[in-house]
């Protein structure tokens, strides 16, 4: 479905406008809430949940069950995941599907392969240097390393870099995609780039890598180009490729805001001095009253708060601190600077501890493009056709 014909918001790989209505969005793209069933597999398999998904900030899926099936019976599963660098550096909103992906791996001790387009955002015209993108890239690299993966089962590639090796597979998906399909599920129209045009056909060849079901922890936003991939994949002897969605993270606009790159003042970036990231937090959004009298009498609302949300989606790992900071909200027993300040100080604790692995992993950088297990396999990878 064209993501256009939403009436009161409007999601694509691009861009996100009004207020998302999650659950319309899931009517719209065919996807389905996660269950408790299929959570309670999952705890089983890897001995915990991680925070993601028991809050449910990964949502909704496709054939996430198909996926813990076949683990089950032995057949395992591989993940994909990627991010496309356009203006700036990775921000806390880019980061929560490599969580989840770093987490199922060393869960499931499964491959993950890392694309980073290095072109498409160059294509979709969100940034204007084609340089400016290369140079982000080797730090988008490294926050990713820094997130923990194995570097002997992470495979991270560079399109422009790979593309001998991926553009027969892109060819032999791309015969299979019309105008009409990418049209209307991309909303593709006469200013839009030739390259940008075929560039679906590329995101869909990491689906391909392994002959196993694939699962790709993602945003929500990036959807339409897997309901392309699990239209094309069996007409090619593929599996249609499984999801696991997220929500967006709010940025410092407020709860219905998208952390955004294309909006430095709205997101904490990777990259950010901790002090100043502190300082950002400070003037971040909350649901509380007017004055410290009303909100004494009246509580504040955390539900609309990007404050809680923040302490919700990544810096309160205990689940009883976090339903006490909600009563204490609602209750009028704790103030909006005080959740501001204590989150602010986790917020620059993290940077300070990522930045310091960012450092650390430029002697492993080498090990996840070309000299890791994985990698060395990849670039002697030819698809079959």
């Amino acid at each position: 479905m064209n993501s256009e014909s939403m009436s009161s918001f409007r999601v694509t790989p691009w861009e996100v406008e009004g207020v998302v209505d999650y659950k319309k969005l899931l009517e719209d793209f065919g996807a389905y809430e996660i269950t408790g069933e299929l959570l309670s597999t999952i705890k089983e398999i890897a001995g915990e949940l991680h925070l993601l998904l028991s809050r449910r900030i990964f949502y909704a899926h496709r054939d996430l069950d198909l996926v813990l099936k076949d683990y089950i019976e032995g057949k395992r599963f591989f993940l994909y995941t990627g991010i496309a660098p356009s203006k700036s550096t990775m921000h806390l909103g880019h980061i929560t599907p490599f969580i989840l992906t770093q987490w199922l791996q060393e869960k499931f001790k499964v491959n993950a392969y890392i694309m980073i387009p290095d072109e498409e955002k160059y294509l979709a015209k969100k940034t204007e240097s084609l340089r400016r993108v290369d140079e982000l890239v080797n730090r988008t690299i490294l926050d990713i390393i820094a997130l923990g993966f194995d570097s002997d089962r992470t495979f991270i590639f560079k399109d422009r870099e790979y593309i001998k090796h991926l553009y027969t597979a892109a060819v032999v998906v791309a015969r299979r995609i019309n105008w009409s399909l990418v049209k209307a599920v991309f909303g593709f129209n006469g200013e839009t780039s030739i390259g940008l045009i075929f560039y679906p056909a590329l995101q869909i060849v990491p689906t391909l890598f392994e002959k196993k079901r694939c699962l790709i922890p993602y945003g929500i936003d990036q959807d339409p180009y897997f309901r392309v991939q699990r239209d094309v994949a069996p007409k090619i002897g593929y599996y249609k490729t499984a999801g696991i969605m997220s929500k967006f993270i709010p940025g410092l606009e407020g709860i219905d805001s998208k952390m955004s790159a294309s909006k430095p003042e709205t997101a904490i970036f990777l990259s950010d001095d901790p002090k100043v990231a502190a300082k950002k937090v400070m003037n971040a959004f909350t649901g509380g009253q007017p004055t410290v009298k009303e909100q004494r009498e009246k509580g504040g609302n955390p539900d609309i708060c990007c404050v809680f949300q923040w302490f919700k989606i990544l810096f309160e790992p205990s689940n009883e601190a976090l339903e006490e900071r909600y009563r204490k909200c609602i209750n009028g027993e704790i103030l909006c600077g005080e959740c501001k300040i204590e989150l602010a100080q986790r917020v620059e604790e993290f940077l300070i501890c990522h930045q310091r692995k960012v450092r650390d992993a430029e002697r492993l950088k080498d090990k996840f493009l070309y000299d890791g297990k994985l990698a060395q396999r990849m670039w002697n990878w030819e698809f079959k056709y």
